[in-house]
This record gives C-alpha cells, sequence and structure tokens, in this order.
C-alpha cells in the first residue's frame, strides 16, 4: 500500500496547488516505479527515477536535489517495502534516511531531516506489528503512522499498542484503491468502528 498512499497523498497536495514530485526510490522491486509512474500521470505531477536496479539512497538523494534545485513544493520519496527481520534490508533503510537528510542540508547550514516520514502498515497484520513498527522506529525516526486495508474484515485495533508504545500519531488511513480513498485519521470515527458491532450506529 506504500506507493498507492504516495500517489493519494500527492494527489491532496496538487488539489491545494502545491508543486509536486515523486522519487521513485524502490528500485528493488521490477514493477515499483512503473506503478508510480502510473500514479504520477493518473494526479498529474512529476516523477524522478533512477536506472532500473540503481542504488536507492543514490536516487532518493538525487530525487530530493532535483526537486529543490527547481523549485518543488513537495518531494516524496518511495522506499522498498521491507521486513524488520532482514537486517541488510533495514541496514539500507537507514542509509536512505541519511541521504535525504544529506540532501535537504546540502547548501544550508546545520542539518535538516525530511520534515516527515510516514511507516505504512497493512491493517491485517495483526499484533507482530508492534514488533516491526518499534524496529523500524530504531532505524528510521518516522513522525507518522499510515494504516492500509481498513476496507476490508480489519479493524487496525493494533495501531493502538503502536501508538502508546512509540507515541507516534496516526496521521492516514486507507480504506480502497481509488484516489479519494485516504482519508485523515479520526480517532472518535476509528474507535467506534471497532468497539461497535458491525451495522450499528
Amino acid at each position: 500500500g506504500k506507493t498507492t498512499t504516495l500517489g493519494k497523498i500527492a494527489s491532496r497536495h496538487l488539489e491545494a496547488g502545491r508543486k509536486v514530485l515523486l522519487v521513485a526510490g524502490d528500485t528493488f522491486r521490477a514493477a515499483a516505479a512503473e506503478q508510480l509512474e502510473v500514479w504520477s500521470r493518473r494526479v498529474g505531477c512529476d516523477i524522478h527515477m533512477g536506472k532500473e536496479g540503481a542504488d536507492p539512497s543514490s536516487v532518493i538523494f538525487d530525487g530530493i536535489r532535483r526537486g529543490v534545485d527547481e523549485g518543488y513544493d513537495i518531494v516524496m520519496c518511495d522506499t522498498a517495502g521491507r521486513l524488520h527481520t532482514k537486517k541488510e534490508l533495514m541496514d539500507e533503510l537507514g542509509k536512505i534516511g541519511r541521504s535525504a537528510t544529506k540532501a535537504l542540508s546540502k547548501g544550508r547550514e546545520g542539518e535538516h531531516e525530511p520534515h516527515d516520514t510516514f511507516l505504512v502498515l497493512d491493517a491485517t497484520i495483526g499484533q507482530n506489528a508492534v514488533a516491526q513498527a518499534k524496529l523500524f522506529k530504531e532505524t528510521m525516526n518516522f513522525t507518522g503512522l499510515v494504516l492500509t486495508k481498513l476496507d476490508g474484515t480489519a479493524k487496525g485495533g493494533v495501531i493502538l499498542g503502536i501508538c502508546d508504545e512509540l507515541q507516534v500519531p496516526v496521521r492516514y488511513i486507507g480504506i480502497g484503491e481509488g484516489v479519494d480513498d485516504l482519508r485523515r485519521f479520526d480517532p472518535e470515527t476509528f474507535v467506534d468502528a471497532l468497539l461497535l458491532p458491525d451495522g450499528e450506529e
């Protein structure tokens, strides 16, 4: 759901009149860049892509620098999905974070980190998500959570444990594949949906 979420958030920024650049930092999955390119065309924004199999950190560094140089308001970077148990992929994620900071800090005083880093979680994965989120937080300081696939049977109650444990807010929830199927997280509505039996108001 990461690439889809990125496309949906890009659409919101475009509607607000911002100039948006998507960066295809998932060089691991063969169709990832193509999927992001489809989203960029669908919502009407630009995309930065590296060569197939390129180092994701360098693609993200170059994409952010392009965003700065060409006056984009928003630069959004996609990264490969990864399991928290794969050490080399988690190390790569740490490197990506450092590259983004380096790109944003170039030519400026001090160190500038990305404004936001979102961890996108599938609502169907259950309690394993807490351990997963903890390890991700140790590798990269994410500022928000996005919970996807809430259109199915999953209610996503595990997110409460993650928010409590890590003190990180839920920013968005995904409820389908369409451009408009992303909602800002509303805690009251979410808790009502968790606690009320299906069909009750």
